[in-house]
């Protein structure tokens, strides 16, 4: 049974007429108190009073990350300040970071979208969890933290880093789950072992990550080394935060909280919009949020969308994991490519550990792409031909699969930095201007 069976289990013609009702409040309310979506209603020549279905949707201008960052720090906010009741922020490596506001309202919605999240994950009320993500103006920590007191979980919030301590407190403490970004839940895998601590036969037996994209072959590498069920939570700022979307017990698939966000798939060059089943880029616009809502929001993530009957009961349209973000994708020899899908192949190798950097560089005036990944113990010490046969049997299986020849540089173990929150996959290394 889902945490609220009324939602997570409508019948989809009921849930479209809730979503309907909600999408117009929304317009209503983001034309009335927010001028960058009156002026940008307005320059396409549509009224909120316009949208008669949900199909019209199509009919209304997109939002992008720089539409925020342009109207920072609170220029998209649609209440006074008195009424937010918290901000949250990006990191804002990339520019002014993205601010997220919230009224009393939105913190209770978040939080029950989260609680929806953890229950689908195997957590009940009661549990001991354990909170490795950064808390502060980053959405993770804290969102974790509402939705599992929601649910009457005991928390211990340890925030990320501290890794040895993190492995004994998971001994010590004895919690069954822990939540952190899958890079992290790797580094705290690996220092278990140097520790001679069986993370395997420690109470732990669910996470629940996400902050970055990870493939199906990394969560089977973390559900091997650590003993556990490796679950996911999807979410971004700019929509209120992680528990937009979540992994049931099928792992089929995530299901998206279809009550408060509207989602679509366009076409990432054209925009248009493409049918269930085709991959695309992931649109969503907010249906209760009041602080700042978003209209047609751009995540840039790639993924498609399924209309199916789950083991689990929920009705709500399930998403792919994300294969990667349309603008991380790089063009090597003609051929677009995701990090995702590197991973994915190295995965295939049993010689290297999960541990990789793609290094995007020149050559002339094409795109050229090295990969850097970390050997398993005793390959590199075996010698130079060993060494000689990993790298080129990994190139061979990359350039069989994909069409492409990558330089392989295969490294020590331990010789890239682990993440203890997100972790740096790409480095570019090409001219800027």
């Amino acid at each position: 049974m889902p945490w609220d069976d009324e939602f997570e289990c409508m019948p989809l013609e009921k849930l479209q007429r809730f979503q309907l009702k909600k999408f117009k409040e929304t317009l209503d309310w983001v034309y009335e108190k927010i001028p960058f979506y009156r002026k940008k209603f307005d320059e396409k020549g549509i009224k909120p009073q316009a949208v008669k279905a949900l199909e019209d949707i199509h009919k209304l201008p997109m939002t992008i990350k720089n539409d925020l960052r342009d109207n920072y720090p609170f220029g998209l906010c649609a209440v006074p300040m008195n009424q937010v009741v918290r901000i949250h922020a990006s990191s804002g490596t990339t520019g002014k970071p993205i601010t997220g506001p919230y009224t009393k309202e939105d913190l209770e919605q978040w939080t029950e979208c989260m609680a929806r999240n953890l229950f689908s994950a195997g957590i009940r009320p009661g549990d001991m969890i354990q909170n490795a993500y950064g808390h502060g103006l980053f959405t993770g920590g804290l969102g974790f933290h509402q939705g599992a007191v929601r649910l009457g979980c005991t928390v211990v919030p340890t925030g990320s880093g501290m890794t040895e301590r993190q492995i004994t407190l998971l001994k010590d403490f004895g919690a069954k789950a822990l939540f952190c970004t899958p890079s992290y839940a790797l580094t705290i895998a690996e220092r278990a072992e140097e520790m001679k601590v069986d993370i395997r036969s420690l109470p732990v037996s669910i996470g629940v990550f996400g902050a970055e994209p990870w493939t199906i072959g990394i969560r089977d590498e973390i559900e091997h080394r650590m003993g556990i069920k490796a679950m996911e939570a999807y979410g971004l700022t700019e929509l209120s935060g992680p528990g937009v979307a979540f992994d049931c017990e099928a792992q089929d698939g995530l299901h998206i909280n279809e009550d408060h966000f509207l989602a679509e798939i366009v076409d990432p060059v054209t925009l248009e919009p493409l049918p269930l089943g085709e991959k695309g880029e992931l649109i969503f616009t907010s249906l209760q949020r009041r602080a700042m809502p978003m209209i047609r929001y751009r995540t840039k993530d790639i993924t498609r969308f399924r209309r199916e009957t789950c083991v689990c009961g929920r009705t709500f349209l399930k998403m792919d994991k994300i294969f990667g973000r349309s603008d991380d994708m790089l063009i090597i020899s003609g051929v677009n490519v995701f990090p995702s899908q590197i991973e994915a192949l190295l995965l295939d190798i049993q010689e290297v550990e999960p541990q990789y950097v793609l290094v995007v560089g020149k050559k002339g005036h094409l795109d050229h792409l090295a990969v850097k990944v970390e050997a398993k113990p005793g390959v590199i010490e075996a010698g130079e031909q060993k060494k000689a046969e990993v790298e080129k049997k990994i190139s061979n299986h990359i350039r069989g699969m994909m069409g492409i020849g990558v330089k392989i540089e295969l490294l020590a173990p331990k010789t890239i930095t682990r993440s203890e929150g997100k972790a740096m996959r790409v480095i570019d290394q090409r001219p800027k201007g």
